[in-house]
Parts: structure tokens; sequence; C-alpha cells
């Protein structure tokens, strides 16, 4: 009887082994609370600022707290702020107090944190970057949340205390700061009250030597002009605004790209607007959706002001097909020449052309979908009377016609020549494109794109800055560390044998 009871806990024990390497296997699995992964961005933080690295700051630390962001509550953010900042600090109670407003069920009641965090966090001891990092959270979370008046307050108190600073480890989250600062206000409509602020702030970066700040607040101020057309200005201020050779973040690349291909797009230089757009549409991220949904829109106009019409495919990309229906149906009736089709189609999105800013490029388009006509009509026939070619193209009169046709020959858009006296347009013979000029330059542009990639390419490869003040190394200094590095090996392979 003795040997079956031992028997039996003996068959009992690898069951509850598995049992334990199951618990411990869904125990791994389980992703970590917000808290933890909280406490792990403040420790990276630390030992960041510690080091003195910036790239750590503003590459890793902000991709985790963007992985973490949907997660957030105002609870959790309220813990963390009591854990983080000092007891009796005037920024605990102000994001308290906020965080109270987006969430009615937390407590605001004046309870004590942690005894450890209590501890552990003093007013002395407190990192500007850690104060400035919790500010970033709760105005993250009360921009997620809609409540921008609430943001406004918050991150107006976080900038005027990132002032009191000059910290190149601060650099990275100030500008997230100005970021949100310059968003929240854009949804208040209150833009052009902070516009003066953005410029105080962009002096102070660029004497403090911030590169990540003076980036972020020209495209800000960049933006704040062209949110009111004022174009002209924008262009002052981005001609003598001092900007980094290199650029430190490739999200400001591609905005400050996209706000000037929007410029010289309005200024008529349409070539160097779809240079610019188009980088900023390969430069900029796949998750950024919106972002080139609004290139593709000022790419696609500038395009077909060129005289270029986009492939099908641009427009029927994943996640831009509803957003550019209206410019595709403007770039079906461009390619056709179709007058009439491109008032209807102007007409029916005009409320949406001009919450895009681009009504100014549709009405520029006109005359682009008349020379499309005209050349139609000039490959179909040899010779037209000019009534025919208003009847066609949706022409008032024919001495506007005239001066149209006219006008499109002298650009050299149109190989005909005008017969004022009988009326008519006469076209001149197909001559053999490649006799031209014309593959000369288009093989031009291409090398030229090439060479420009190329340039771009070495100067963003990054290179010590300090290897040309190292002194080369001697001869003897050169024997003697070779010999250092041979005994070390000889001490290495006595070791393994013994």
């Amino acid at each position: 009887m003795g040997k079956a009871i031992e028997m039996k806990d003996a068959d009992a024990a690898p069951s509850d082994s598995t049992a334990a390497r199951t618990e411990k296997k869904e125990t791994a699995e389980q992703p970590p609370s917000v808290s933890a992964q909280l406490a792990t961005n403040v420790s990276l933080l630390e030992s960041a600022v510690r080091a003195k690295e910036t790239r750590l700051l503003v590459g890793r630390l902000l991709r985790q707290t963007t992985a973490v962001r949907k997660q957030l509550t105002a609870e959790n953010l309220a813990d963390f702020v009591k854990n983080v900042l000092p007891r009796g600090y005037p920024g605990t109670s102000l994001l308290l107090t906020h965080l109270n407003k987006a969430s009615s069920a937390m407590e605001t009641d004046g309870t004590d944190a942690p005894a450890e965090s209590a501890a552990a966090s003093s007013a002395v001891g407190l990192l500007p970057e850690l104060e400035t990092y919790a500010y970033l959270l709760v105005v993250t979370f009360l921009v997620d949340k809609k409540l921008y008046p609430e943001a406004k307050e918050v991150v107006t108190a976080g900038i005027s205390r990132v002032a009191d600073f000059n910290r190149r480890t601060l650099d990275g989250l100030a500008a997230r700061l100005y970021f949100y600062y310059s968003l929240v206000h854009e949804h208040t409509d209150t833009l052009a009250d902070i516009r003066s602020h953005l410029l105080a702030l962009h002096r102070t970066a660029v004497l403090r030597h911030d590169e990540y700040g003076q980036e972020t607040l020209l495209n800000l101020l960049l933006r704040n002009y062209l949110h009111y057309n004022l174009y002209d200005q924008a262009e002052k201020l981005r001609s003598k605004a001092q900007r980094p050779e290199v650029s430190r973040s490739t999200q400001q690349l591609c905005r400050y790209l996209y706000y000037l291909g929007r410029i010289r797009a309005i200024q008529l230089d349409y070539t160097e607007a779809k240079d610019c757009l188009q980088q900023a549409s390969r430069k900029a991220p796949s998750s950024a959706v919106g972002f080139r949904v609004e290139v593709s829109k000022w790419l696609s106009l500038v395009r077909l002001l060129l005289g270029e019409v986009p492939e099908h495919s641009e427009f029927t990309a994943a996640g831009l097909a509803k957003p550019l229906a209206p410019y595709f149906s403007i770039a079906q009736a461009v390619r056709a020449g179709d007058l009439v089709a491109f008032r209807q189609v102007a007409d029916a999105n005009a409320a949406v052309f001009a919450a895009d800013k681009t009504q100014n490029l549709i009405v520029r388009l006109q005359y682009n979908v008349i020379r499309a006509g005209l050349r139609r009509i000039n490959l179909a026939y040899s010779r037209i009377s000019l009534a025919d070619v208003a009847t066609r193209l949706g022409l008032a009169s024919v001495e506007d016609t005239e001066c149209i046709v006219a006008k499109a020959i002298r650009d050299g858009g149109v190989d005909a020549v005008l017969d004022h006296a009988n009326g008519w347009m006469l076209s001149k013979e197909v001559v053999d494109i490649y006799a031209t000029a014309e593959p000369a330059a288009a093989f031009h542009a291409r090398v030229a794109f090439c060479l420009d990639i190329h340039n771009e390419a070495v100067r963003a490869m990054r290179f010590d800055a300090a290897a040309n003040t190292k002194k080369l190394e001697t001869a003897e200094s050169a024997r003697e560390r070779v010999i250092a590095e041979e005994e070390l090996a000889k001490a290495y392979e006595e070791e393994e044998g013994i």
C-alpha cells in the first residue's frame, strides 16, 4: 500500500511541474502594464541624461511613448505624476487638476503617493527632462481626448518652465512641446495670437544652438503663416531664418519640404515646387498617411500645371483613393481638355479645394485644360475654323479663342499657325521628336535627379567631428600596441590550456 502511495506521488510530480511551466509561460507572454512601461521610460530617460545622449531621448524614448500612448488613462497618468513630481510642487497640482477634468472618476482629494516614491522625489534633485516628460504625457493625453482648452493651459505652463533651462538633453522633449503648443492653438483658432511668441522661441533656440527647436519652430512658423495665406511673409522668414546644415529629424525635414513646395507653387516656380513635394513624399514614413495625402494633393496639381499627367496608380494607392477623388476628377478633365467637365468638377468640389487651400491652383489650371484641348484638336485636324475651336472648347467668343490660340502657339504648347483673315488654325506637320532637344532635356533631368540623391546621401552621413583633431599614431606606439596585443593573446591561450 505504501508503494502505491509513493508511485502515485511520483506520478503527480510531473503534472505539477508542467502546470508551473505553463503558468510561467502565460506570465511571460502577458504584456507589461502601463505603469511598468512608464517606469521603463523614466529609467531610460535618466540614463540618457546621465550619458548626455540626445539620440536616445529623441528616438527610443519617444517611440516607446508612442507605443503606450493609446493605453494611457487619467488614473495611470495621475499615479505617474504623483510618483515622479515632488509633493507640493506647483506643476503637480496643475497636472492633477486637468487630469481630474478629463476623468470624473479619478480621485483628487489629495491622496498621498506611495512612501517610496515620495522619498525618491525631491524638488532639488528633480531632472528638468523628467518634469518636461510629465508635461508631455499629460498634454498628449488631453489632446487625444480633444480637451484643447485644458491642453492649452498645461502646454503653456510646460513651455514657460522649459524656458528656464538651457540643456541640450532637453531640446528634443521641448521641441515636442512646441509642436503641441501650436496644435492646440490651431484647434482653438488662435494661431495668430502665438506668432510673436513662436518668433521669440525660435530666436532663443538659435542663440542656444538648439537644433531640434530651430527646425520645429521654423516649421510651426511657416505653418502659422500659410494658415492665413501669408505666403510672402513665410518666404521672407524662410529665406532669412537659420537652419542646421544637416537635419536632426526626418519628420521635420519632410514638413519643411512640404511647406517650401507650397510656397514655390504659389510663386509660380512649379519646377522647384515639384522637386520639394516629391522629396517630402519619398522621405515621409509610410505610416504618415495624412501627411502623404496632403503632399499628394499639391503634387498632383503642380504636375498638372507643368503639363504632366500623374499616373492612375498615384490616385488609387492604399489610403489615398477617397481623399484624392476630387483631384483625380480634375486630372481626368485636364487630360481630356474638357473645359465644361473641368468647371463642373471645380464647382462641385469648391468646398474641398477651399479647405485644402488649393483653389488658387485650380483656377490656374483652366488655361492648362484649354491648352490640352487645343493640342488634341491640333493633332486631329490639319485645318479648323476658330468658331469650331470655340465650340469644342466651350469658350464664349471667337475673339477670345483667337487670343488663347495665339498665346498657346507663342508658348510652344501648340504647333500651328493662325490665319486671321480666314479665321482658321492651320496645324503644322508632326516632326520627329528625337530630332529636337526634348530627349536631351529629359536625360539631363534624370541625371540631375540622381546627382541630387547622391549629394543628399553624402550630407546625411554622420562623421566624427573630432576626427581631424586626433593625433596620428607613431610607428613606435603602433609597435608597442601590437606587442601588447600579442602578449594578451598568449595569456588567454595559456589560461585556456590550464
